[in-house]
């Protein structure tokens, strides 16, 4: 099997301005700059990317966007278009259920994101996840299955990829999946990437994310499809997010 290397990405959502911004990113690189084995990604907002990225900038802490346009350039105000973030950032984050959910965002349009992300040199962190009235349903397999067929609808730099499923029922809730849960669905997202690559499906990585924290991590991280976390709450917090990181460098 091949050996992936452990990534632990921190999504701020609507959180942080300039100061506490930076005051984070710095107790972050403190923390964790000299951890190695692991992939370390902060996602801030859009307004503090530039800020963020100037003190990460020669370190081993790479930095991410939340969201980006699938159009090049043109009238789209308030817009944000992957060479806008091109040498910002190294990430992007596209298909999270939130903006699916309050921005109506489809999965061709997120497939739409993720190739423009590519074109950029962004590798695109592409979410998918079932609500919990299709987990109840007996569905989630066969949703999550076509819900990330779509999101990857004619993508090919595989090279460049990574897949986070984060069951909708599980964000900020503090109810995580079990690790057998996330398992299951992380083996169907592996599945999914080799039916539409053919050999790069044990390159990916493939994380969890859902009420993530240090204390269950282990959980999720030791099983044999799951290469890390997608977290939230855990990485507005320096030190906790740092125990993310030290957790994932041992696997």
């Amino acid at each position: 099997m091949t050996k992936r290397t452990p990534v632990i990405a921190g999504n701020w959502k609507m959180n942080t301005d300039i100061k506490s911004s930076r005051e984070l990113a710095l107790q972050i690189l403190e923390l964790t700059d000299e951890v190695t084995g692991v992939t370390k990604i902060v996602c801030p907002p859009f307004v503090t990317i530039a800020e963020v990225s100037e003190l990460l900038h020669g370190s081993s802490i790479q930095v991410g966007a939340q969201n980006v346009n699938s159009n090049p350039d043109g009238a789209f105000t308030g817009e944000i278009s992957a060479s806008m973030l091109s040498g910002l950032v190294n990430t992007v984050i596209v298909g999270h259920s939130e903006r699916r959910t309050y921005n109506g965002e489809s999965s061709v349009l997120v497939a739409a994101k993720a190739k423009a992300a590519s074109k950029a040199g962004i590798t695109p962190i592409i979410c998918t996840g079932e609500s919990i009235n299709i987990r109840d349903s007996g569905d989630a397999v066969s949703f999550v299955s076509h819900q990330l067929s779509e999101s990857l609808e004619s993508f090919t730099n595989w090279e460049s990829l990574i897949v986070a499923y984060e069951p909708v029922w599980a964000i900020g809730s503090g109810q995580a999946a079990t690790s057998e849960q996330a398992q299951e669905m992380a083996l169907i997202c592996r599945q999914v990437i080799r039916e539409l690559s053919g050999n790069m499906a044990d390159s990916v990585p493939v994380l969890y994310g859902g009420s993530v924290n240090s204390v269950n991590i282990s959980e999720f991280i030791g099983q044999p499809d799951i290469d890390g976390a997608l977290v939230g709450g855990s990485s507005l917090k320096a030190k906790e997010y740092s125990k993310l990181v030290h957790i994932a460098a041992t696997y």
